[in-house]
Parts: C-alpha cells; sequence; structure tokens
C-alpha cells in the first residue's frame, strides 16, 4: 500500500512523478536527437577519415553503427542490476556523461578504428535508453505505466525523425567534425535536464533485502516475461525491417527515382508518427481490455497490413496500409513493454527493463542483415515473411501467454544454479 500522499509509485509524491516524467521525456527526446544528428553521415565522416575503397568504407559503418547496440543488448541487464541497488538516476547521468565524452572524441578521430572503438566504449558505458524505460516506469503509478511508457518511446522515436535533418543542414554549415560537437552539447542539455529534473525515488530497507533475492533467472522466469521478450524481438525485426529495403520496394513497383524518393520519405514519415500513435493507443486499450487480447489483435493488425503493403502498388495505399502497420506494431511494443513490466516488482525494473531492452536491441541489430538476406531472392518476401511470423507469434501468444488482470508483485522462487 502506498503511504498517504503518494501516488503509490514505490514512494514518489504525486507532484514530483508528473516531474520526472517531464524529465525523462525530456532527456530521452534530446538524447536520440543528439545521437541521430551525425550517424547517418557516419559514412562521410569514414571516408574523410582515409578510407577510400567503397566495400571498406560500407564495412567500417556497418560494423562501427552496429557495435554499439550489440555491445549495449548485453549490458542492459547488467546495468540495470545496478540502478536497482544504487538508484538510475546517477547511471543515467554517467550513461549520458560518457556519450558527451564519446561524442567530442569522435571529433577528434584520426582513424576509422577510433571510431569503432570509441562506439564500442559507447556501447558499454551507455544504455540510456533502458534506464529512460525504467525511470518512467517505476515513478509512475501502476495504473499510469503503460501511459508513462508509451510516452518514453514516442520521445525515442521522434527523436531520429529530427535529429538527421538537422544533422543534414548542420553537416555542411560547419562540417562533420563540429557536428559531433554539437551532439556533445546536446548531450549536456540532457544530462542537465535530467540532474535538475529528476527525483530518485525513495528506497526503503525492505526493498533493499527483496532486491537481493531476485536474481537475472528469476526475472526471466517471472509469468509471461520470456515470451514477451519474444514479441518485442520479433516485432523489431519486423519493423525495422523496412530499413534497407523500402526504396528498393518502390522503385521495382514502378516508381521513377525521383518519386521513389519522396514516396520512401513519406513512409518513413509516416510509420514514425503511427507508431507513436501506436504507443498512446496501448494506454487507451489496456484500461478495457486485457494485454493478451491487445497484443493478439494489435498483432494480427499488423500481419494483415503488412501482408497488403507487399501486394498493392497505388501510393496511397501504400501510406494507408504502412500508417495502419506502424500503429497495431507501436500498440503491440508498448502493450508488451507495460505486460512484462507489470509482474517485475518495482524495486527490479532495471533487470527487467534491461532484459526487454536487450531483446530489442537484439531484433534492431539483427533485422537489417535479415531483409537483406530475403531481398536477395525477392522484395516482397520480406514484407510476406514478416506478416507470417507474426501470425505464428500470435498463436504462441494465444497459447501461451497467461492473462491477470492484476500486476504481479512477487517473484517466483527460481534458483539462481
Amino acid at each position: 500500500m502506498a503511504a498517504p500522499g503518494t501516488s503509490g509509485a514505490l514512494n514518489v509524491p504525486t507532484r514530483s512523478w508528473r516531474r520526472n516524467q517531464i524529465a525523462v521525456l525530456a532527456a530521452s527526446f534530446v538524447g536520440f536527437t543528439s545521437f541521430t544528428l551525425v550517424m547517418p553521415f557516419l559514412a562521410l565522416y569514414v571516408q574523410e577519415l582515409g578510407v577510400a575503397d567503397t566495400s571498406a568504407v560500407a564495412l567500417w559503418t556497418g560494423v562501427t553503427l552496429g557495435v554499439t547496440p550489440a555491445i549495449s543488448a548485453v549490458c542492459a541487464p547488467l546495468w540495470g542490476r545496478v540502478g536497482d541497488r544504487f538508484g538510475n538516476k546517477l547511471l543515467l547521468q554517467r550513461a549520458l556523461l560518457s556519450c558527451i565524452v564519446v561524442m567530442a572524441l569522435m571529433a577528434q578521430a584520426t582513424a576509422a578504428w577510433q571510431l569503432f572503438a570509441l562506439r564500442a566504449l559507447q556501447g558499454f558505458l551507455a544504455g540510456y535508453g533502458s534506464l529512460t524505460l525504467t525511470m518512467a516506469a517505476r515513478s509512475a503509478p501502476p495504473e499510469q505505466m503503460a501511459k508513462a511508457i508509451g510516452a518514453v518511446q514516442a520521445a525515442q522515436r521522434f527523436g531520429p525523425a529530427i535529429g538527421p535533418l538537422v544533422g543534414g543542414i548542420l553537416a555542411p554549415a560547419i562540417g562533420l567534425r563540429n557536428t559531433f560537437l554539437v551532439s556533445s552539447a546536446v548531450y549536456g542539455v540532457a544530462f542537465l535536464m535530467v540532474a535538475f529534473l529528476y527525483v530518485e525515488p525513495r528506497r526503503e530497507k525492505v526493498q533493499r533485502r527483496a532486491d537481493e533475492r531476485i536474481s537475472f533467472s528469476s526475472v526471466l522466469a517471472f509469468e509471461n516475461f520470456m515470451l514477451l521478450m519474444l514479441v518485442i524481438f520479433v516485432l523489431q525485426v519486423v519493423d525495422r525491417g523496412f530499413g534497407p529495403v523500402l526504396l528498393l520496394h518502390v522503385t521495382q513497383i514502378g516508381y521513377p527515382t525521383n518519386q521513389a524518393a519522396v514516396l520512401v520519405g513519406t513512409l518513413f514519415s509516416v510509420l514514425a508518427i503511427s507508431s507513436v500513435a501506436g504507443y498512446r493507443l496501448a494506454a487507451a486499450l489496456l484500461e478495457r481490455s486485457t494485454a493478451r487480447a491487445v497484443i493478439v489483435a494489435a498483432m494480427l493488425t499488423a500481419a494483415g497490413s503488412l501482408g497488403v503493403f507487399a501486394l498493392v502498388e497505388s501510393a496511397w495505399l501504400l501510406v494507408a496500409t504502412i500508417a495502419v502497420f506502424g500503429a497495431a506494431a507501436g500498440t503491440a511494443l508498448t502493450t508488451a513493454f507495460s505486460a512484462a513490466g507489470s509482474v517485475v516488482p518495482r524495486h527490479a525494473h532495471g533487470v527487467g527493463f534491461g532484459f526487454l531492452t536487450g531483446a530489442a536491441l537484439i531484433g534492431s541489430a539483427i533485422s537489417p542483415m535479415l531483409s537483406g538476406l530475403l531481398a536477395g531472392r525477392s522484395i516482397r518476401a520480406v514484407f510476406l515473411s514478416g506478416a507470417v511470423v507474426l501470425v505464428v507469434l500470435v498463436l504462441l501468444v494465444r497459447r501461451l501467454m497467461v492473462e491477470r488482470n492484476l500486476p504481479l508483485e512477487t517473484a517466483p522462487s527460481v534458483d539462481e544454479a
């Protein structure tokens, strides 16, 4: 039971959790915007550093971009455990500070291998995406958790939509090296927002003792948790599979290059905006239905729209179907995060959201490779296979996911061995 004058969100007063939400949202948006100021232009920077061969540029760019999410996926549960024991605010400030330093050092790089090493270091030290989800979920009252998670996901989605546009203006105006310094400064703004706005929830001794009894394997053994990790992983694989093949698909169905570029830009924008709408829709649907029902309905809708998208050629139908897919996938993703968060005790949310974010990062990392392999045989197969995988996942969720009306707040008894 929450103490009088609190919201029930781990001893955060009602007046504080909304301020915490603003701080986490701002840090997420600013941080993800800062990241995408420069990363889309990394290939140009690799060339500036003396790599001339096109295949070598592609290789260095690919491994440099991929190493950070790969290492972050492994480290997210570990940093989550540290955050559960010592507080997430300090960890988020450490992550943002590491981004400030790494971006500033990347501006001084003289070789491609240095970029790779710095990005690897960033993957180990950063990982603020999972931390912001944890902090939003922990600060919010239980009945507001879905809205809090959806809002952070929306901020993380909007940032990458704006960052490349701003970076595209800055890079030719001030140069790529100075753009890295701007990115570092923007991370500094996020650091200050967290430092002055976020109030760390008070932790009580009984929670610390309970925290010590919850192992990694215990978190994974919570009801539905691993199934929901699979849902998050698959949704990310399918959603991120658009990137490498969308332009190829549009040109293949008959659009000339200049029209295809405009249409693809529109499709990506619609996908991002509709996904944000899905994040918000999830909270409303969970007030009226169970998490399993929402996930099943959303993934069936996503599968159907993806199948139609693969077959239509009209521009407005492509836009309409990708909008439906984005909203449905966003709804399913936020619902999966919220359902998994509800079965993990709040004092173990760092570990829980670390595992969930790790699953999302791994899905995002391998998706371009999988879609590229499929596109070698048929571009339409990328979308149709995604629809089939979602339908199979729906059958698994309907068969295996246990419905609960109330959050579970106790850990199952699982031996660490």
